[in-house]
């Protein structure tokens, strides 16, 4: 079950990938439902080639994206023909889905709908279980050697897990979605397990591996890799290295802002890749480089133009957790603005609590979204987190603009809380 819709289908068929997304949210009664029998039913109408070299589905609270697209780069460095699909999408649906690490086509994103609609039938698909659906398509119809697929929530019953993976890597368990996934690290453990295939590996990037990982695992005869015991990583300054079941590699270097969850979620996907093929991470010049400059917009991305401006898709405490320790390794600076915008089924208290310590000023904005959080019950979350300037704003953009109106020369703008407060920040600082 879900959150219930009112849309009512388009007269007649789609003729723009606007109208056929626009098609896609009138389709099923509810924004989220759990489940892969929709999903599975229509797979079996559809012609999908499945990669002749391998599917690494990847779950987990946070990380996910980076881990995706650093697989996608090292295994495209290394000859592969890589698909990979993520979301959400920070301005542009087309980023949800890379071939070769470039976002596909209007094109190609129509034609698959239209095949996907041709045999869902009566099918009440959801917007993220179409579209997953037309991304695999995608992949199929390009050929694509092998497949990142990125968990939309949970794994068990999300539309990703209708395809079994070779691989399973799962970055950390944290609070996130407790409405669908459950209220303890343990429930949601569970959920995310279910990627977990018999006979197959699966990779853990954090410590302690919960019970519930490790009860998956048993059960479907999967060889669980947890970080610490199968492979890891040491640092020394502003050096790492990296050691895994068969190799290793030293003298890699750490930039400034990379913190230990950084490195778990890099540890695991150099030992995910060491598994597949170990030549891929071979020539440690190569991967060094390419560690280096694989970064994603809106992950810690800083922009300085008088003022330090700093965007992160952080939107739960754990993730606000590992944004303090990234900002701790910057430079101080006079004062910290920041502009904050979440979604209203994100727990924004422990979000705004977690980082309260580093802020002078907050900005709430409403978001150009439906779900958006009250941004008058975010600013009373911010009084009682102990941040006495709040000010609250109508939309991201009027956020923006009195953020750099009101902060310092020098001073720091940070923006966070949800992708959709961060794509508008994209757009509004002409980074997209």
């Amino acid at each position: 079950m879900g959150r219930a819709r009112t849309d009512s289908s388009p007269d007649s068929p789609p003729d723009s990938l606007a109208a056929w997304l626009r098609w896609q949210e009138s389709l099923s009664p509810f924004s989220i439902d759990m489940g892969l029998d929709r999903v599975q039913k229509t797979l079996q109408s559809l012609s999908l080639d499945v990669p002749h070299g391998a599917v690494f589905t990847v779950a987990g609270t946070n990380g996910k994206g980076s881990c995706v697209r650093l697989l996608e780069q090292l295994l495209l460095d290394s000859g592969h023909h890589p698909g990979a699909y993520t979301s959400p999408h920070l301005v542009r649906y087309n980023e949800r889905i890379r071939i070769d690490g470039v976002d596909v086509s209007d094109a190609d994103l129509v034609t698959a709908c239209e095949q996907v609609e041709s045999v869902r039938a009566d099918t009440p698909l959801t917007y993220f279980e179409f579209g997953t659906l037309a991304a695999l398509l995608t992949f199929s119809s390009a050929g694509c050697d092998t497949w990142i697929l990125e968990v939309g929530m949970g794994g068990r019953l999300d539309a990703v897990n209708a395809i079994d993976p070779d691989f399973s890597l799962i970055t950390t368990i944290g609070l996130d979605h407790e409405q669908w996934l459950g209220s303890t690290i343990e429930a949601i453990a569970a959920e995310k397990a279910g990627i977990i295939r018999p006979g197959k590996p699966v990779f853990y990037g954090d410590s302690p591996v919960p019970a519930a990982i490790h009860a998956q695992a048993e059960q479907c005869g999967a060889v669980l890799h947890g970080i610490d015991r199968d492979f890891g990583y040491t640092s020394t300054g502003d050096t790492w290295s990296w050691s895994g079941q068969s190799g290793s590699l030293s003298g890699l270097a750490r930039a400034r802002s990379m913190t230990a969850a950084q490195l778990r979620n890099i540890s695991m996907v150099l030992a995910a890749l060491e598994q597949y093929d170990s030549k891929i991470i071979a020539g440690q010049s190569r991967v060094n480089t390419l560690l280096l400059e694989t970064q994603l917009p809106g992950r810690f991305q800083v922009i300085d133009n008088g003022q330090q401006w700093i965007l992160d898709v952080a939107h739960n405490a754990q993730a606000a957790d590992v944004l303090v320790r990234q900002l701790q390794t910057l430079d101080p600076v006079i004062s910290t603005t920041a502009v904050i915008g979440m979604l209203a089924d994100k727990n924004s208290g422990s979000f705004i609590s977690t980082l309260a310590g580093n802020i002078d000023h907050c900005i709430v904005a409403r978001l150009d979204d439906k779900q958006s959080a009250d941004p008058e019950e975010l600013a009373r979350q911010v009084l009682e987190a102990g941040i006495a300037r709040v000010t609250v704003a109508d939309s991201p953009s009027g956020a923006f603009g009195i953020a750099r109106e009101q902060t310092v020369s020098g001073g720091r703008i940070l923006v966070c809380g949800s992708f959709r407060i961060i794509g508008p920040a994209l757009e509004w600082l002409g980074l997209y």
